[in-house]
């Protein structure tokens, strides 16, 4: 009979580590850092109107919906509306009070022909006609969008090839509609150099994401569920663009065909202290938790103390005045601490010291590498989608079938 190899060795870290150094030549995100973004930093200043509807999928999307929800609360920017779906529900909902006489459109698409992205390009402009003025397209060079640029002479950002959709954030993809939204994109690419320069240092965000990623491959026969638990409304966006990251580029066949799987969740704190955290806590042990916290939310909203004799009926009438950031907080650390008493459960805490944009980038860079890392591990194509790419093929077939040439 035939043996297959279905196993392999996990390689000692200083072997990953020399494999990512040779990586860094071809897999283009890892020189997005240190950029010239004075080109975009110009041209962010020329766009006047104050509402931008962005139009992306996926990669093209998700990254900058991460750190514009992130910071939304905290800055004065300008209003941001995502469109990333063909529901015509939400397409109608999301467009239904903004002017579109005034509004900027981008369209980003690193293939150029995402046919959800040319679909409502086409949709939009039926409705207002799409010209240098009001429009900005983003693209790898010599796709079907990029020639649509050039007809119509909109202004042309480009994608690097070598840099992939879901790791693409920091490249034009992100920091053009993000410059032009008022956020300071200087400081996104401060955050990502930290990052970069203490790991290929072999400093302290080194020894964090080369020993969480050998705890995770070492043990993802037993937890293979990885929970993101993050403990701030502003972080729901990042969540789902860490589901991507994890999910795109983890779920793969190996190098010896078997199929691996890191499981990516995304909960949000407190909301999902009353429902998922009863499965954490008395569930099948399967899962690896990480808490993201803020030190500081930059909120001073108060839940005030009160003699109201009716609040008496309350156990909770007679707390002195605390904030709602303390109160968030407070329920992180509780939730937290009654995971790890279980003690068989894995948990890491991370805390982001403030709403802005040095943190948010600090935090998004170190998942990439991490992914990296893993999938070196792992030994897998991080940067491919086999599996997406086939749903893709069946779709335009069908879409053929109706007619379309």
């Amino acid at each position: 009979m035939k043996y297959k190899k279905n196993f392999y060795q996990i390689k000692p870290n200083d072997v990953i580590f020399k494999k990512i150094l040779q990586e860094r030549d071809e897999v283009g995100y890892y020189k997005l850092p240190f950029q010239d973004i004075n080109s975009i930093t110009k041209y962010s200043k020329t766009i006047q109107s104050q509402e931008v509807i962005v139009v992306g999928m996926g990669g093209s999307s998700l990254g900058v919906k991460s750190i514009y929800d992130f910071l939304i609360s905290t800055k004065e920017l300008k209003k941001l509306v995502f469109l990333d779906t063909v529901d015509p529900l939400k397409i109608n909902y999301s467009l239904r009070n903004v002017n579109l006489e005034d509004a900027h459109f981008l369209f980003i698409s690193k293939s150029g022909k995402t046919i959800e992205v040319l679909s409502l390009l086409k949709y939009i402009d039926s409705k207002v006609s799409l010209i240098k003025k009001n429009t900005t397209i983003i693209s790898e060079k010599d796709t079907p969008l990029h020639v649509f640029s050039t007809k119509r002479e909109l202004t042309f950002f480009e994608i690097p090839k070598n840099v992939g959709g879901r790791f693409s954030v920091f490249s034009n993809v992100g920091l053009v509609p993000l410059a032009i939204s008022g956020v300071d994109i200087s400081q996104i690419l401060h955050g990502c150099k930290k990052v970069y320069t203490d790991f290929f240092k072999g400093e302290k965000y080194y020894k964090h994401i080369i020993e969480k990623s050998r705890f995770l491959v070492e043990n993802k026969g037993r937890f293979n569920i990885n929970v993101v638990f993050s403990y701030s409304s502003s972080l729901e966006s990042f969540n789902k663009w860490y589901i991507q990251l994890w999910a795109e580029s983890l779920g793969k066949k190996n190098v010896n065909g078997t199929r691996q799987a890191l499981t990516p969740i995304g909960l949000i704190g407190p909301d999902d202290q009353h429902s998922f955290l009863q499965l954490i806590m008395d569930g099948v042990r399967d899962k690896t938790i990480t808490f993201i916290k803020i030190k500081n939310l930059k909120s001073n909203i108060l839940i005030p103390e009160s003699s109201d004799n009716t609040f008496k009926v309350f156990d909770f009438a007679n707390t002195k005045e605390i904030s709602f950031s303390e109160m968030l907080n407070l329920q992180a650390d509780s939730t937290i601490e009654s995971i790890i008493e279980e003690q068989d459960i894995p948990t890491d805490v991370i805390t982001i010291s403030t709403v802005d944009e040095y943190n948010i980038s600090k935090l998004m860079f170190t998942y990439q590498l991490m992914v990296s890392i893993i999938g070196q591990f792992l030994q897998i194509n991080t940067y491919n989608q086999p599996g997406v790419e086939h749903s893709k093929k069946i779709l335009f077939d069908k879409i053929k079938k109706l007619g379309v040439k």
